[in-house]
């Protein structure tokens, strides 16, 4: 913790030739007490050093280590050629560069960009390098004289990629239609009756997990293993049953016709679109349900936990027929003597208080009956 230091204040005698006629202020105020709070880059670094025990240049060295580790860590490239990882490198296959930039709809950004293994998870530290990478191998300039007709294209195609991944809204709306996730739900598996308890979790497993980047509300319960608790899986299914997704389908929207002023055809087409991604929005909540239905019909879990109920009654059954018939556990025993001796010990308190309740009565006759007594023989004075 930084220590705070007083100073004292320190006053400059004035020159013997000025005048206050000249000072904005006839006065100066008077000098008060101010604590300082060391604190800074140069503070911190020294408090640094002095923890670790290390000259400048020691501290200056492991900084700099320090440095380049979280560069690497980022998928950052330095001046000095440091790791990036491989973003951006991946091999670009021949239908890459066969691409129509007016088509970009069509295309897999992620794949244009070399970002195939990274897709949603790509940071934007990690596109701007890709980006970059893309823009210094297909750049126009860089291929004149080549005779490649097409780069040019290409090139355009990777800066739309560009606009679109590092535009949240646009990227988002992107992954929400990500052709290499719908292939994958498209050949998504049925959960069949017939699988065994590890297919059944190596497979719904990494489903489901895919399937929650799209939650609104993080983070998402994971399917678990054969031996999750009840609750665990209770906790699973109502997440999966009550889903809130934020999965949205503005990017397969229809483009007005361009130089169309027809308020008409844009108000049919807006209309047309805003009808489509509500059916796809009902498609894909359908799609879910089905799966968690299926699923939740084939859980190994399930079976597991109801036989363990059913085995749970059955005990708690067969003990009450035990105290019927006499034959008691000891565990048992010891609940009927201990339920024994605290009814004796609340008998016994209920009589101790009738006890004095009793006292109490009997005492208070006695005082009624001496106050009549005198008053018996006060009246009897009188009369004599």
């Amino acid at each position: 913790m930084a220590a705070v230091v007083e100073l004292p204040p320190v006053t400059l005698s004035l020159p013997s030739e000025w005048k206050a006629k000249d000072s904005p202020s006839s006065s100066i105020s008077t000098p008060a007490p101010r604590k300082l709070l060391a604190t800074g880059p140069a503070y911190f670094a020294h408090i640094r050093r002095t923890v670790h025990k290390r000259t400048i240049e020691e501290d200056e060295a492991a900084e700099a280590e320090e440095e380049a580790k979280r560069r690497a860590a980022l998928g950052d490239s330095s001046e000095n050629g440091a790791d990036d990882l491989g973003v951006g490198d991946e091999e670009e296959t021949p239908d890459l560069s066969l691409l129509d930039p007016k088509e970009w709809k069509k295309q897999d950004h992620y794949k244009v960009l070399g970002l195939s293994k990274f897709r949603y998870r790509a940071t934007p530290e990690q596109i701007k390098i890709a980006h970059r990478k893309k823009v210094l191998k297909h750049h126009p300039d860089k291929k004149a004289g080549s005779g490649d007709s097409n780069d040019d294209a290409f090139f355009k195609c990777i800066q739309k990629a560009m606009d679109i991944l590092t535009h949240p809204e646009k990227r988002r709306q992107f992954d929400s239609v990500d052709p290499y996730y719908v292939d994958l739900e498209e050949s998504d598996p049925t959960p069949k009756k017939e699988w065994s308890s590890e297919k059944f979790f190596k497979t719904m497993g990494p489903i489901f997990a895919r399937e929650g980047r799209f939650s609104r509300k993080q983070p998402v319960p994971e399917l678990g293993g054969p031996d999750a608790t009840k609750e665990e899986v209770e906790g699973f299914y109502d997440f999966w049953y009550n889903f809130d997704s934020w999965r949205s389908f503005e990017y397969l929207d229809k483009e007005i016709n361009e130089g169309s002023d027809s308020r008409d055809d844009k108000r049919y087409t807006e209309k047309k679109n805003k009808s489509e991604r509500a059916r796809r929005k009902k498609e894909d909540t359908t799609r879910l349900r089905l799966l968690v239905d299926a699923t939740l019909a084939i859980d190994p879990r399930i079976k597991r936990i109801k036989q363990e109920e059913k085995e749970a009654r059955e005990a708690k059954k067969k003990a009450k027929s035990g105290v019927a018939s006499g034959t008691q556990t000891p565990t048992q025993i010891a609940q009927e003597e201990a339920k024994k001796k605290e009814e004796e010990a609340k008998a016994k308190e209920e009589a101790e208080q009738a006890a004095k309740l009793e006292a109490k009565k009997a005492k208070a006759a006695a005082a009624n009956a001496a106050k009549k007594a005198r008053r018996a023989q006060r009246a009897t004075e009188e009369g004599v």
